[in-house]
């Protein structure tokens, strides 16, 4: 239960409303007990098994003391009045207890409702803060249906299985305290056989939901699975139909799907046996109850009358639904833990890339970029050795080489997507480890070769990142990005939504809108991963011509893939297993008669 306590940190911008709903839950209890008390003294006067009370007693505040003034109290009314009125007024405190009893405990639920959706809701943000936070290498790793199955189904577990259960742990242990408070003043010696038999019937419940948890933690694995099956089909439908292919994939998805209802016809079975078998073994606990208490007044022991162990089995069953309810909640939450034991994998995952304590903000970049003894590897295999570079501010360097040479990763360890794992990057002389994240990133810029588009309209894609961003400087951009004159054709111009992904535009169309957004930011450094590789000829030329204006009067570091599109460049770095092999302008290269001049001319043929 170590986990499920973690979880309760989440209650302490709640702290408020958890003691009002904590002293309600006690007050609706006390409230309860009372309206149950008073069956002993409505029984007496009805069987007349008390003799009245002549002299007054001292009012005490005490059970005992109360307990005599009220019997004195009932003893005056039947003397002046008669036995009816006495009833009468019985019957009279019993209704304003049950009114106040349930009163407090609907202002304890009143005060529920905003920790049970504020946990949630806190919960939600954490992840999202989390999963925005991690670094890029975190989803490489992670499947991304089952982050989002964490996100949402994991959530919703804890909500369904802990969240809903904190009503009966804020409320029933209450209950079963005040009450069995009230059962020892009854009779000790019958309570001490309760506790005795209430533990043995606690340790049953215990052993059927003993795998619960781990059952569980099975099945919400399973279901990130199939979301990730679900992401990868939608995403790569044309794929699977163009080879035939759908048989496989709903051979795949069902085989899947089958396992995860085995896992939860085997976990809501066991769950499900909660509440009948706490509920056998509650009427077994009250059988042995009404037989020893009837044989402590056979005996004439315990000072146990009739009257008392009516009211004692009235109140013990007060407690037996609260104890059934909270070994429901206690199965909930075994459940519920194995979907926090998933949560915790995002929640505690580490971040390797830091920023330092007093980090340097830079507000300009006004030198070099210097890319100092730099070498990088994922895991085992270097990426990149040692790379020496230095690039001058207004230079346009270009990066080509085979797929996998580690263009894309030298350019990621930039804006420190990636960490170095040697050597030592420096804007400006200052190692980059050293800046602020926030401040390096800002005089940056990024067009991918693969076009980042969020679902929302023109306007808000293009503005993305850029604080109160005006519409006509949005619509420059977008001009400059060759981008203006297709937005407004569309029917509410820069208001008009994009789709999923963009999906309501053409290749070259969102590369222009990818532009315009990198335009707009006006960053001093460009990182270009080419942008018209995947283009046809017309839509290659205005993507080329944008390209071309947001690279004006700016430091430009661009992974080429068509060397017609650098020739340019004042610098072009050739990448061979993560080594610079070769680097000079596009004439100097093809003289070399290198590896540049064999790209180069299988491109031309």
């Amino acid at each position: 239960m170590k986990k499920f306590f973690g979880l309760l940190k989440y209650l302490i911008p709640y702290k408020w409303h958890v003691v009002v709903n904590v002293l309600s839950n006690v007050l609706a209890a006390i409230f309860s007990l009372f309206s149950l008390a008073m069956l002993i003294p409505f029984l007496q006067l009805l069987f007349g098994t008390v003799p009245l009370v002549e002299v007054e007693p001292e009012f005490t505040l005490s059970a005992k003391g109360m307990s005599n003034y009220l019997n004195y109290f009932l003893s005056s009314l039947i003397k002046n009045h008669d036995q009816a009125t006495a009833l009468l007024f019985v019957i009279v405190l019993v209704v304003i207890a049950s009114f106040l009893k349930n009163m407090f405990t609907y202002l304890s639920l009143f005060y529920l409702a905003p920790i049970r959706t504020g946990v949630l809701k806190d919960m939600r943000n954490k992840l999202y803060r989390k999963v925005v936070e991690l670094p890029l290498g975190f989803f490489t790793e992670e499947k991304k249906g089952d982050i989002i199955s964490k996100m949402t189904n994991d959530v919703n577990e804890i909500e369904v299985s802990i969240i809903r259960s904190l009503e009966m742990f804020f409320r029933d242990p209450i209950i079963i305290i005040i009450h069995l408070i009230g059962l020892i003043y009854i009779s000790p010696q019958l309570t001490l056989f309760v506790l005795i038999i209430l533990p043995l019937t606690g340790g049953v419940i215990g052993r059927v939901g003993k795998n619960l948890r781990k059952t569980s933690f099975k099945g919400q694995t399973k279901m990130g699975i199939i979301l990730t099956i679900i992401e990868e089909t939608i995403g790569g439908l044309r794929v699977i139909k163009a080879f035939n292919a759908e048989k496989k994939v709903i051979a795949r998805f069902e085989s899947m799907n089958s396992l995860y209802t085995l896992l939860m016809k085997k976990m809501w079975r066991r769950r499900d046996l909660a509440s009948p078998l706490s509920e056998f073994l509650g009427t077994i606990v009250v059988v042995l109850v009404l037989w020893y208490g009837g044989n402590l007044i056979f005996d004439g022991k315990g000072n146990l009358g009739p009257e008392a162990l009516i009211a004692y089995i009235g109140i013990f069953y007060m407690i037996i639904n609260p104890a059934k309810s909270f070994s429901n909640a206690y199965y909930n939450v075994l459940k519920g833990m194995a979907s926090a034991d998933r949560i915790d994998s995002i929640l505690v995952a580490e971040n390797p890339i830091k920023v330092k304590p007093g980090a340097k903000k830079i507000e300009s970049f006004n030198n070099e970029i210097e890319y100092r003894n730099v070498s990088f590897r994922y895991e085992n295999d270097w990426v990149l050795k040692n790379i020496n570079l230095t690039i001058k501010k207004g230079m346009t360097v270009a990066l080509v080489g085979q797929s996998g040479s580690g263009k894309s990763t030298m350019v990621d360890l930039l804006p420190r997507f990636w960490d170095v794992t040697e050597g030592e990057i420096l804007i400006d002389g200052v190692n980059i480890k050293d800046l602020d994240m926030v401040s390096l990133r800002n005089l940056m810029g990024n067009v991918n070769q693969e076009p980042i588009l969020f679902n929302d309209n023109f306007f808000n894609n293009i503005a993305f990142g850029v604080e109160n961003a005006k519409m006509e400087d949005v619509i420059a951009a977008a001009k400059i990005a060759n981008a203006h004159d297709f937005i407004m054709a569309t029917p509410n111009g820069y208001h008009t939504n994009v789709g999923d992904r963009g999906s309501k535009l053409s290749g070259g169309q969102r590369q222009r809108v990818s532009i315009a957004r990198a335009i707009l930011k006006n960053p001093p450094i460009m990182i270009l991963d080419e942008a018209t590789s995947a283009l046809d000829t017309e839509s290659e030329r205005l993507v080329q011509d944008a390209i071309d204006n947001l690279m004006k009067h700016r430091t430009s570091l661009v992974i080429a893939h068509r060397l017609s599109t650098i020739r340019k460049a004042d610098l072009i770095c050739v990448l061979h297993e993560g080594e610079i092999v070769e680097r000079g302008k596009h004439e100097e290269l093809l003289a070399i008669n290198g590896y540049y001049s064999k790209l180069h001319s299988m491109q031309l043929h």
